[in-house]
């Protein structure tokens, strides 16, 4: 049974021409073939990265913080309550008003400490500003590192400048070294990414930040093996140059360098435009949805590309519209936070108990809520794609 979902799963008309075979793609006459075997070397990689990350956000990213003027402030823990704890665990982390009522009357607390409880609860599990900070100076460098890496790997080819080439020849394209260690950091990269989402900040594109990882790992195992990595350098090249300044817009605002930020996130928005929304769907999937049928008949392979790459751009899509949403905000003056961000209370904004007694969940300051005021304070995530895409073949 398994032996014969190995030998469909690897039927080379599912993943070549129908002219093709595997054995085009042996090693031979100086040529030198991807293989899927090569493939497996980005799990330890993967795992070797989570190490690196850890050595990095420690010894340099914490003191770089600390340089910054960003401190880890110690939160009071809300108290133990078996009854409240379980409502916050499996129903919700912010209850109704009549939820609440219920919580009164089955605890026999009084509604005030009821609500001052759930805030202090989700203070407690809300990310601070020095997580945020190490998890974006991560990133970072590896998307700075990935893009000039790209830039050295690709400047001297053609088909950067002219996107018939990425077919000519095809299959019989040797695989170059530069390419080879281009593929397999950014593989393990997004691997770490997976194997680290458990415990990095959560937001409201979670679910689209897994698809995004998922279709890239995807998308990059199939040209790997289908030998299509020219047209896959250039997909991650594109994806590397905003999540750089994505990344570098992160920086500066939670280091409250907010006017450096703001910049950096108009010319990421930029960026993301031109790269993710024009190059992307207009010259890379164009070339990808023409240009092969002039060599070979359309299979599997050719259908099932395209639509990982498709998918990448309803993606683009949703990430676009959030950053339309925070450039609106930035026109009009209102921009209070990441709209991807969870609407939390952040770190460092807990007051004392006897306080906590006494300011409403939402007292106006100046205009604003008590949230929208903590993260008019400069502690609010900049952040539309990316994790990512992201990048986020991101």
């Amino acid at each position: 049974m398994l032996d014969t979902l190995y030998e469909w799963f690897w039927w080379d008309k599912l993943w070549l021409p129908a002219e093709l075979s595997w054995a085009d793609l042996e090693d031979k006459e100086g040529r030198v073939y991807a293989k899927a075997s090569h493939l497996y070397v980005t799990v330890p990689y993967a795992f070797g990265f989570l190490l690196i990350r850890y050595l990095f956000e420690r010894w340099i990213a914490t003191p770089l913080a600390v340089w910054a003027g960003i401190r880890h402030r110690v939160q009071l823990r809300a108290e133990h309550i078996p009854i409240l704890e379980l409502y916050y665990t499996t129903q919700s982390r912010n209850p109704l008003q009549a939820d609440i009522i219920g919580l009164s009357k089955k605890s026999s607390l009084p509604v005030r400490q009821i609500e001052r409880w759930f805030r202090r609860r989700r203070r407690q599990d809300h990310p601070g500003v020095l997580k945020k900070f190490r998890e974006a100076s991560w990133r970072f460098v590896f998307y700075l590192s990935a893009f000039i890496g790209g830039i050295i790997a690709l400047y001297d080819k053609e088909w950067l400048y002219d996107t018939r080439e990425v077919w000519t020849g095809y299959p019989k394209q040797s695989m170059l070294e530069s390419q080879y260690w281009y593929y397999i950091l950014e593989m393990s990269f997004y691997g770490c990414l997976l194997c680290s989402v458990a415990f990095d900040v959560k937001r409201k594109d979670f679910k689209e930040q897994i698809i995004h990882h998922l279709a890239t790992l995807v998308l990059l195992s199939f040209s790997w093996c289908s030998n299509f990595i020219r047209i896959g350098t250039l997909v991650m090249l594109i994806h590397d140059a905003s999540d750089v300044l994505l990344e570098s817009a992160k920086l500066f605002n939670y280091a409250k360098w907010e006017k450096t930020s703001h910049g950096l996130f108009i010319v990421f928005a930029i960026v993301f435009f031109v790269t993710r929304l024009i190059i992307f769907p207009f010259w890379l999937i164009h070339c990808t949805w023409v240009y092969p049928v002039y060599y070979y008949p359309a299979f599997f392979g050719y259908y099932f590309f395209n639509a990982m790459l498709v998918v990448l751009l309803f993606l683009h899509i949703f990430w676009a519209y959030l950053i339309l949403r925070m450039i609106r905000k930035f026109l009009f003056g209102t921009l209070t936070g990441d709209v991807r961000s969870d609407n939390e209370e952040e770190e460092g904004q807990e007051t004392s108990p006897t306080e906590d007694d006494d300011i409403p969940q939402h007292k106006a300051f100046n205009g604003l809520t008590s949230d929208a005021a903590n993260e008019k304070n400069g502690c609010f995530g900049l952040s539309p794609p990316g994790n990512a895409l992201s990048k986020t073949m991101s």
